[in-house]
């Protein structure tokens, strides 16, 4: 049974209906968030990239980041509004949060020590909710909710 080696919880700004997460060393990428971003899907995936789509224009949402030693637990399907997995390629180990709008945040998600290829699983949550606020002058946080689930691809 894989055992979860690391969680970190996030503030995600999405502007745009979007975020990514990309490898931190960026120099290394021949493609850049958000270039090609693909609104029409949940999750796609370019080289070192991992482009979301959220149901609301402008919010803050919730990521949690989990780090497992081999296949992380499947999500009961009920629990999220959507579930997508993908491969993923990180030279540093590190993982940076791009905002559509406001470009490289400052929070890192740390995967290991090295680089490596990675299997995630990503989950999201409160997406009728943000929808629904869209049209709200207030600030809205926490409502949309993602969960994005890594484990080594070897596994």
């Amino acid at each position: 049974m894989a055992q979860l080696l690391r969680q970190q919880q996030l503030d995600v700004f999405v502007g745009y209906h979007a975020f990514g997460l990309q490898e931190s060393d960026d120099a290394v990428l021949d493609l850049l968030f958000p270039d090609e971003f693909d609104f029409g899907a949940f999750l796609s995936t370019r080289p070192g990239r991992l482009d979301i789509t959220s149901a609301g224009h402008t919010h803050t949402a919730v990521l949690t980041a989990e780090m497992w030693d081999g296949p992380a637990p499947t999500q009961e399907a009920a629990a999220w509004a959507e579930q997508a997995e993908a491969d993923f390629e990180s030279v540093s180990g590190q993982v940076a949060v791009w905002s559509m709008s406001l470009g490289r945040s400052e929070d890192l998600i740390t995967l290991s020590d090295t680089g490596g290829s990675w299997h995630v699983r990503l989950c999201s949550s409160g997406r009728a909710a943000v929808e629904a606020l869209g049209e709200s002058e207030e600030s809205i946080k926490g409502v949309e909710r993602y969960l994005a689930q890594f484990w080594p691809a070897r596994s």
